[in-house]
């Protein structure tokens, strides 16, 4: 698996506002866009482009454009955090949506929303969720994707735990990984460690619902 951490140091300095538990929610949200759209932006790296001509005011330029871009697909609901950030790097990408909850007793994903084009083969695929933990949600999201023909998926994620990364890499070899941070660990509530909390809590405030 192809595994990129992003090091720069505005990443970083956004993930430490993400991390601080001082940051309120527009803190936090806002930090969150600024990295994501700095993930994004290194995840578009390998896009493939095309040529044509444009016209300055003076003469005649090599223009550049994606050849086909991506559909952004976020996990609900922590992942609809970097819809924004990623529209904001590619205006023209498609937006798809998976949604799955967690059971906090189990700590396995629960479906409950999918909404995605039928057909995925040759198209490019940004997975994204800011939170890469036990794994179990973002493999449930790829093979989602990949039953409908996925084959080019890219995972970004702000803070991914190593326990996560290794579970990723034996289960879905074919997929890359781009990330601000591998964190050691997870508590015994399955959450990184020293991570950031609970990022849809973070964004939107804790939820109501509970399964």
């Amino acid at each position: 698996m192809d595994i990129t951490v992003v090091d720069h140091p505005l990443a970083a300095s956004r993930l430490t506002i993400m991390r601080d538990e001082r940051s309120n929610n527009s803190a936090f949200r806002a930090a969150l866009a600024d990295l994501g759209a700095m993930l994004i932006y290194e995840a578009s790296r390998g896009l493939e482009v095309e040529h044509f001509s444009c016209s300055t005011p003076v003469g005649q330029a090599d223009g550049v454009r994606l050849a086909q871009p991506p559909i952004i697909v976020p996990i609900i609901r922590a992942g609809l955090g970097m819809i924004d950030p990623a529209l904001s790097m590619i205006p023209d990408a498609q937006v798809g949506f998976i949604g799955l909850a967690r059971d906090e007793e189990t700590h396995e994903p629960v479906p409950y929303l999918e909404a995605l084009p039928e057909d995925l083969s040759g198209q490019p695929v940004f997975l994204v969720d800011p939170m890469l933990a036990t794994g179990g949600s973002l493999i449930h999201a790829i093979d989602l994707l990949t039953g409908r023909g996925a084959d080019d998926i890219t995972c970004i994620c702000i803070v991914s735990a190593q326990a996560g990364v290794d579970k990723l890499e034996a289960h879905c070899p074919d997929v890359r990984l781009l990330t601000a941070a591998i964190d050691p660990g997870l508590n015994s509530d399955a959450y990184i460690v020293p991570g950031l909390g609970d990022a849809g809590d973070r964004l939107y405030g804790p939820r109501n619902i509970h399964l």
